[in-house]
């Protein structure tokens, strides 16, 4: 196991290293420019600018500097946040797209594999039915719908919640936000996992402990184990995009995380702000998916034994 997880932290290098080179120069041969201000500056303060962030090199030169910066840990100065690096911006704005991706995911899970699990246990009934209406509904509900009802609903009509801002994180300003970004994966979690469960529970082995009288509490047990694969497995890549944060969550909240960063460095052409921000999601996707291939061979002996 130790070989195997050595084997995919190498196999993460030219991974990330694949990742940092395309993003590099698609920014740099996108039309614009961090300095393009709606008022042009005089082509003498331009250029200056440009030789003092080494803009006026060669791409290649840039890019080879670029790659010692980043060896070193450095991800360089923002463009568009003056006397800001893009490490301490991601430092700051990394807790709050944390907190809110842990909660989001939390909720999901426990709703999803709960919702499923009761779906697949009453297959056919008003239970199993209710469930594929819910999950088709929030699946069809873009972030961009549900956060600006639930606004209306519960912070100008109700009266109960906030309708935005972070104020140090206090839960009346998360709930909205986590609701809105783990209901679509409530869905489908839901629907993964009922699913998988009820072709566990139509198996042979399932069927010759039915046969033999065992308690239906552990028979369904002993289902869900094998059935939490496929559902494991997607969460590794679900994990890393809800602790990245969502932008458009983030931006209809006023919530200063990852994701709202990242759009003002698009927008501005911050090139170092955005890549900073591609490569910490890129390596988050692949921390957490070595987790959750780590979480299936656990939950199934012949993948550790395979590993």
């Amino acid at each position: 196991m130790i070989r195997f997880i050595l084997r995919r932290l190498l196999q993460a290098v030219p991974t990330l290293l694949a990742v940092v080179t395309v993003s590099f120069f698609l920014m740099r041969l996108a039309p614009g420019g961090p300095f393009d201000l709606e008022r042009p500056l005089a082509p003498a303060a331009l250029e200056n600018l440009r030789r003092v962030y080494g803009l006026d090199r060669p791409l290649i030169a840039q890019f080879g500097s670029y790659l010692a910066a980043l060896a070193q840990g450095d991800l360089g100065p923002s463009f568009s946040f003056r006397d800001q690096t893009v490490l301490g911006l991601i430092a700051r704005g990394l807790p709050v797209s944390a907190t809110l991706g842990v909660l989001a995911l939390a909720l999901a899970t426990a709703l999803g594999v709960g919702l499923g699990i009761a779906g697949a246990l009453r297959r056919g009934g008003f239970v199993d039915r209710l469930l594929g209406v819910g999950a088709a509904l929030t699946l069809s509900l873009p972030s961009f719908v549900v956060a600006p009802l639930l606004q209306i609903a519960f912070g100008l009509t109700l009266r109960w919640l906030p309708l935005g801002g972070w104020n140090d994180g206090a839960p009346s300003h998360l709930i909205l936000p986590v609701v809105t970004l783990a209901l679509p994966q409530v869905g489908a979690l839901a629907r993964l996992t009922r699913t998988s469960l009820a072709e566990a529970l139509r198996t042979q082995p399932v069927r010759t402990m039915r046969s033999l009288g065992l308690p239906p509490a552990r028979v369904a047990r002993h289902a869900l184990r094998g059935a939490l694969l496929p559902v494991v497995a997607y969460l590794g890549p679900l994990a890393a995009a809800l602790l990245t944060g969502s932008v458009v969550v983030e931006t209809i909240f006023g919530l200063p995380g990852i994701g709202r960063y990242f759009v003002e460095g698009a927008l501005n052409r911050d090139y170092t702000l955005v890549m900073g921000t591609v490569l910490l999601v890129a390596g988050l996707v692949i921390l957490l998916n070595l987790a959750a291939d780590l979480a299936c061979a656990w939950l199934d002996p012949r993948l550790r034994v395979a590993a």
